[in-house]
This record gives C-alpha cells, sequence and structure tokens, in this order.
C-alpha cells in the first residue's frame, strides 16, 4: 500500500492528487494508460472511496484525466504534448518575490495551482516574502461574444454570462481571501491581489509567472448545456480546461523567440490593465 505520508499537513485527498498528478506528468503513467479503479486506489492509499474521487475530480478538472463511461479513468492522450502548468507555478513559490498575472475567463484553473504552494507556506515548508497577483478577466456583466445561447436568445445569453460571473467570482473571492490571508497571519510579509475587467469575449488564456515565464494557449469554443437558475441551456462555451497552454521561457537573450513573447504578453497585459480594464472591489 502507498501509505500516505502522516507529517504532511495537506488533506489526503490533495496527497493522492498530487501523487497521479506526477506520475502523469513524468509518464509513469503513460499517456491513455487506464488509472487504477477508485477501489484500487482507496486500497492502496487506506483511504474510503469518497477521497479517492474527490482527487480524481481535481484531475479531471485540470484536464489531466478523462472518464470513460463503464471503463474508468484514463490520462488524457494530449498530456504528452503541453507542458503542464502547475509544476511552474508552484516552483514560483519557492521564490522570494512572487509576481503571476493572469488574463482569462474564471481564474479557476490558477485557483486550483496555487491550493498545495499555499499550503506549504501555512505549514512553513515554503516562505516567499512576497506575493503578487493579478488577474485580467472578461466582463460578464455585458453582452459578449462568448458565452453565448445556441438559440440566440439575449434573456437566456444573459444568464449564461451571469452563471460564469458567479463562477468567476467565487474563485476571484478564493484565491483573494487565501493571499491576504497569508499576509495577516504573517506568514507572508508584502501581499497583493487585484483583479481588473474589460469587454473583450474570452478567447484565450495567459499566464506570465515572475517576469520570466509565459503560458498561452487559445479557449476551444464547445456547444454544451449548462444549467442556469435551475434551467439548461445551450450555449457555445470557452472551455479553459480544453485550452492546450504553450511554455515560453525568457533565455536570458533579448532577440531569442522565448524572450521576446513573454516580453510581448507582459507588454500587452500591462497595456489593457492600464487602459481600458476597470477595478473590481474586494
Amino acid at each position: 500500500m502507498n501509505s500516505l505520508d502522516l507529517d504532511d499537513p495537506r488533506a489526503p485527498y490533495l496527497q493522492i492528487a498530487a501523487a497521479l498528478r506526477a506520475a502523469i506528468l513524468t509518464r509513469k503513467i503513460q499517456p491513455g494508460e487506464k488509472l487504477p479503479s477508485q477501489t484500487e486506489l482507496a486500497k492502496r492509499y487506506g483511504v474510503v472511496r469518497a477521497t479517492v474521487q474527490t482527487a480524481l475530480r481535481m484531475l479531471k478538472d485540470e484536464g489531466l484525466i478523462v472518464s470513460r463511461q463503464g471503463s474508468g479513468m484514463y490520462a488524457r492522450e494530449r498530456t504528452a504534448k503541453p507542458v503542464g502548468l502547475r509544476p511552474h507555478l508552484e516552483k514560483a513559490f519557492e521564490t522570494d518575490d512572487v509576481r503571476i498575472d493572469f488574463v482569462g475567463y474564471t481564474s479557476e484553473t490558477l485557483h486550483g495551482a496555487i491550493v498545495e504552494p499555499l499550503d506549504k507556506i501555512r505549514s512553513g515548508r515554503l516562505t516567499p516574502q512576497s506575493i503578487r497577483i493579478r488577474m485580467l478577466l472578461s466582463d460578464m456583466t455585458k453582452p459578449l461574444g462568448l458565452p453565448v445561447a445556441t438559440s440566440g436568445d439575449d434573456v437566456e445569453s444573459e444568464r449564461s454570462r451571469a452563471r460564469m460571473a458567479g463562477i468567476g467570482a467565487r474563485n476571484l473571492g478564493a484565491i483573494t481571501d487565501s493571499i491576504l490571508e497569508l499576509g495577516d497571519l504573517g506568514l507572508v510579509p508584502n501581499v497583493d491581489v487585484e483583479a481588473r475587467v474589460f469587454t473583450s469575449a474570452p478567447v484565450f488564456k495567459a499566464y506570465v509567472i515572475n517576469d520570466s515565464e509565459a503560458f498561452f494557449g487559445f479557449y476551444p469554443v464547445v456547444e454544451h448545456d449548462v444549467r442556469a437558475n435551475g434551467d439548461l441551456i445551450r450555449i457555445y462555451d470557452p472551455m479553459g480546461k480544453d485550452a492546450i497552454l504553450f511554455h515560453h521561457a525568457d533565455d536570458g537573450d533579448p532577440e531569442s523567440i522565448d524572450a521576446r513573447f513573454v516580453a510581448q504578453v507582459s507588454t500587452w497585459f500591462e497595456s489593457v490593465w492600464n487602459s481600458v480594464a476597470t477595478v473590481v472591489p474586494r
């Protein structure tokens, strides 16, 4: 049995998710390979199935695994191609000064990716001196090209945007509360979290990490049903979990493609942040 680390302050489901994530990203579990059943994983880690289900749900939300009805969970085929965002974000929190700029839909992926490093800060295993996170989001209170009802009905489109605004607000609130709490507890001397919105449909997502790395990917538009105020609405939805992110790192050569890409993403972010974007009150 792969026993859990009793000295690890993380909840069992986070430990299980971390172990499976590492196995997938290092290809110990190959792309397309079937994962052990929930019963097998529960026995392996000495936990109840509900704990395993929570861990698997996290990995599914991250796009690392997919479920096949009646067959089980599989490592996603495409995980062999793009570089994983999470390890780079976690690595950023090992530095003294953490800087993350994000532009995208709801910041849901960002929220999930920073849970583990924030837990390590609370337990004293990471000790950054400052954290600054800026989030540039689409303004779902305004009519946008996406998400939109497939019927073309304005009321249904407004309800679909209100639904996404709620998801975005929950993740933004969770990120903000978690970071500010670290400052209130004296665990990180300097913390700052800010969000701004602008009236552009979510077409792509991008991260700039510690001013030296950039991740960029387009949102594929998917037609599917969502529930808004109890009713099913069919919409065209930019699916962040299906966005393949491409990684660029500043290699110190200002003329290299990667360094120029990181610089351009940063320049674009600053230009929107300081012009048409408006502050989201805390």
